[in-house]
């Protein structure tokens, strides 16, 4: 009954989202889904844009997997998300898609262990090992190694992972895949994996939710949502051999890379010594020919304007809120992406 209750929801959001665009194909609203990853930033963004040019962009926070999801039903202006198209989405979409990169964030791991107010440093191979539900309680010899002086309590770990198709869980486990080889040969890296061990949790607030709430319980999340709602994270050991906090500087660190021409790069497991390892951009992800959707010049261009803003303006707001802005050389890829958009073969900017 769950299930069916569960599939009676979807079809009810997706049909009222093929509403909503037909509405607002006539209205100045803009339609966006997926990252949660990115939505803080999204938020303070949109709603600055929509005071200053009167535009509104209503985006839903549902995971990159139902951002692509929507992109390909052709039910969104634009998609939200933190992995770059799989072989098997593009060709779901049939049409070129533009990863235009927003920002970069760092996903944290983030933990609840009673009676513990230390600072915990977890190895990349160790946090593989415990979401394979090898090691099993947080004062195993495994972690006790990494946190030499430090008592951590006798408590059972409890794995809390996304249940949902997620850019975030494609990040985090694109950086286990790059540290363990039992990862990356049992389960590997995608949105959405096979989980070996734990509890599933809706979006970014609902992994955060539960690690709150269970005793003894490990998750990961954005930074911003990890800082909003006052959750300890640990540092976590990178290439070099460090131990490194998450932090802007370690996350900008992280991301001040070249960006290749589509702008689609992995920036986990990072050279940079004082970068933090578990980094990522996120996308706006566009169709190249607006006019595949069915929408007029106008709405298109409309849409390449915010867009524009995002990459421009809008990048003040990243530091405020623990993201990355673009570098110099990420914003010039982002703006050649964007003006590579056409309407019918008719440039749009």
């Amino acid at each position: 009954m769950k299930v069916l209750k569960s599939l009676q929801f979807v079809v009810v959001a997706l049909a009222a989202n093929c509403l909503a665009l037909s509405a607002s194909a006539q209205d100045n609203t803009l339609l966006g889904a997926g990252s949660t990853f990115v939505y803080p930033l999204f938020s303070k963004i949109f709603a600055e844009y929509s005071a200053t040019h009167g535009v509104k962009v209503n985006y839903q926070s549902i995971g990159s997997g139902g951002g692509i999801l929507q992109l390909t039903n052709k039910t969104v202006d634009f998609g939200g998300s933190d992995a770059p198209l799989n072989a098997e989405q593009a060709k779901k979409i049939g049409v070129p898609v533009l990863h235009i990169p927003m920002a970069s964030g760092a996903v944290v791991i983030t933990y609840n262990i009673p009676g513990f107010n230390g600072s915990l440093k977890l190895t990349g191979k160790d946090l593989a090992d415990i979401y394979l539900g090898k090691i099993t309680n947080w004062n195993s010899p495994e972690i006790a190694a990494a946190n030499k002086g430090v008592k951590i309590p006798d408590v059972p770990i409890v794995v809390v992972h996304r249940s949902d198709g997620s850019g975030t869980s494609f990040i985090f486990t694109d950086y286990l895949t790059k540290v363990n080889e039992d990862w990356a040969k049992k389960v590997g890296k995608a949105s959405a994996v096979n989980w070996p061990a734990g509890l599933g949790g809706k979006g970014n607030e609902g992994v955060a939710g539960l690690v709150k709430q269970t005793p003894g319980a490990i998750g990961y999340n954005e930074l911003a949502y990890a800082i909003q709602n006052k959750m300890p994270y640990a540092s976590v050991q990178n290439k070099s051999g460090k131990f490194i906090t998450p932090t802007l500087a370690t996350t900008t660190a992280s991301s001040n890379v070249e960006l290749p021409a589509n702008a689609e790069v992995s920036l986990t497991n990072t050279d940079n010594p004082k970068g933090y390892p578990i980094t990522s951009f996120t996308w706006a992800l566009i169709y190249k020919d607006q006019n595949y959707s069915n929408r007029s010049m106008a709405r298109a261009k409309m849409l390449l304007q915010l867009m524009w803003y995002n990459i421009h303006e809008g990048q003040k707001n990243c530091e405020p809120l623990n993201y990355a802005p673009l570098s110099k050389s990420a914003l010039k890829v982002a703006e050649k992406l964007l003006k590579s958009a056409t309407y019918g073969g008719k440039a749009i900017l």
